[in-house]
């Protein structure tokens, strides 16, 4: 190039010669003259690149694609494959990289592959929403579970709602809806989902979906209309795609903990109240300010949200407990035998009999898990104090317990025996139903400082050294009024 620039500055500049110019650069008259007459040039590009390790086969390659177009998509050749072919039946010594670039390259001709290309969308102002499933690890109550989380993403502005839930059955896929209507303050016309099966029960030809009767009932409430990805096409609904990961990119990094979904819930709230205040790629307004347009287009919800509950009847087993979604549940041993009704929700069970409730119990997902209340058994371990060592509700209850409570035990079985002092030591245990935890440990603590080894005593101790809750003065009364001892003398004259 710096020859180039010489020769034209020589000749246009300084009114040189072609012939001096040879002289002093060396170069051919027929080089000079290129260099005054065009712009500068490179090399030219070859009009056929040879590839001789390659080349042999490509024949035998072009062949075994071409077949491929009447076979099964996932029945075809692959460029390993078609590597591991030419090795052993061919003795081609090759690299597998150039058979994958020649592969690559004679697919995209044959048109056994493409390059996927997608529309830039432009949506209308609050009439698209996207939902999805998205899975992470959380720490809850100290221990490692694996989480569903819902998403919920307005196409217009790109805000977005998540919440998390032990599972994504369809009473937590309501829930999330009901959750994020009340965020977004109204419901979106259009909703876009996967062939998820808490919404469709078929997938019929087309975009025709045989729905799930209870979604049909749902979305007949909130008055939205769904509409259905193509199988496999995630794609068609990719802004929520996206946005999962983002969450869980963000919001799950590092891995969250707290002590309840309820907890971890209200963390997630505060992160998508906190987003928005970017602008997204081709938007000249930021999402909050999206979002703000957004809420007059959106329907109203309604002012009693959809009652997102089944109701079950159940018969308690000999256990003392009910079986529900493939999991136990303990009542009072009292009611073995009898028919209950099961109210389940999200994250509770409540059971009842005869309108009225006998047990509740936080709900949890899997099978075979055993939700036990031990006070529903204490009654029976008084009757059968040898099975109160190896009770399952008593082991998982002992798990938590005060050393207090462990040495009081102790203490009661040496005053009255094992057997006597197991069934005292019950009756201690039964004072939690109407105490509060901290009032029975204080008294168990008072207890064993003064050597008591009775039920009785313990309970004295609680009723009488707890502190008693005062009543207040009535509104506008004096809270002590003086004493006035002369009124007694007045008193006597009266007679």
């Amino acid at each position: 190039m710096d020859q180039y620039e010489y020769i034209r500055i020589a000749h246009r500049v300084y009114g040189k010669g072609i012939r001096q110019i040879q002289r002093e650069t060396g170069h051919d008259r027929k080089t000079i003259r290129k260099a005054l007459q065009g712009e500068p040039y490179g090399y030219a590009e070859r009009g056929f690149q040879p590839s001789p390790v390659i080349g042999p086969y490509r024949e035998i390659i072009g062949g075994w694609l071409e077949g491929d177009k009447g076979v099964l998509k996932k029945q075809r050749h692959t460029a390993r494959r078609v590597f591991h072919r030419l090795v052993s039946e061919h003795g081609y010594g090759g690299s597998e990289v150039t058979v994958r670039r020649h592969v690559r390259a004679l697919k995209r001709l044959l048109g056994l592959s493409e390059c996927k290309a997608f529309v830039p969308l432009e949506p209308d102002c609050g009439q698209e929403a996207e939902v999805d499933w998205g899975t992470a690890e959380g720490i809850l109550a100290g221990e490692r579970v694996r989480m569903k989380f819902f998403c919920m993403r307005s196409k217009y502005s790109g805000k977005h709602f998540v919440c998390c839930y032990p599972c994504e059955r369809q009473q937590a896929f309501f829930d999330g809806h009901i959750e994020a209507f009340r965020f977004f303050g109204g419901v979106f016309p259009v909703l876009i989902y996967d062939n998820l099966t808490s919404a469709v029960q078929k997938v019929l030809k087309g975009k025709d979906r045989q729905q799930q009767e209870a979604f049909v009932k749902f979305r007949s409430y909130y008055n939205f209309s769904p509409r259905f990805c193509n199988p496999g096409s995630g794609h068609e609904k990719g802004g929520v795609e996206g946005m999962v990961g983002y969450v869980r990119r963000n919001y799950m990094v590092p891995v969250p903990e707290a002590g309840s979904f309820e907890a971890l819930n209200e963390k997630l709230l505060r992160d998508c109240l906190a987003y928005g205040q970017h602008r997204q790629r081709g938007q000249e307004r930021t999402v909050n300010e999206l979002f703000e347009e957004e809420k007059a287009h959106l329907l109203p919800v309604p002012d009693v949200a959809f009652s997102n509950i089944q109701m079950v009847d159940a018969r308690v087993n000999p256990y003392s407990t009910v079986l529900l979604d493939k999991n136990h549940y303990s009542v009072p041993t009292r009611f073995v035998g009898l028919r209950v009704r099961a109210m389940m929700k999200v994250g509770a069970i409540e059971i009842y009999s005869e309108q009225k409730r006998i047990a509740s119990h936080r709900r949890t997902f899997g099978n075979n898990k055993w939700q036990l209340d031990p006070h529903h058994y204490l009654e029976l371990l008084q009757q059968r104090p040898q099975a109160f060592a190896s009770a399952r509700p008593i082991r998982q209850w002992r798990q938590g317990w005060p050393d207090s409570l462990e040495q009081l035990l102790v203490k009661f079985q040496q005053v009255q025996g094992a057997t006597d002092g197991i069934k005292d030591f019950i009756s201690v245990l039964m004072l939690f139903r109407d105490h509060g935890p901290g009032q029975v440990h204080a008294a168990v603590d008072l207890a064993m400082e003064n050597g008591i080894g009775s039920s009785s005593g313990v309970k004295h101790l609680l009723l009488h050294s707890s502190p008693k809750e005062t009543i207040p003065p009535l509104p506008g009364w004096p809270a002590t009024v003086p004493a006035d001892v002369c009124v007694y003398g007045q008193l006597g004259g009266m007679q």
